[in-house]
């Protein structure tokens, strides 16, 4: 019977799926260091979206988000 065909494991590759990392602990995938620290592209996203937008675009979002802070008092 060959090897991905056994009840065993296709048992074990779902339990490990299903709790995100091998039976021994490591990891199922590898990250770079530079991707678990958040310095891929979360970092630089609002500031590049800030410096693309016209000065009355950005007014009316920082409008629209002081009177959704004010809405909640």
């Amino acid at each position: 019977m060959p090897k991905d065909r056994d009840f065993f494991v296709n048992a074990r590759r779902v339990v490990e799926q299903a709790i995100g990392e091998h039976m021994d602990g490591s990891p199922l995938e590898k990250k770079t260091p530079r991707a678990v620290a958040g310095s891929v592209g979360g970092r630089k996203g609002g500031k590049a979206r800030a410096a693309k937008l016209s000065v009355e675009k950005r007014k009316e979002i920082a409008q629209k988000a002081a009177k959704a802070r004010w809405a909640k008092r």
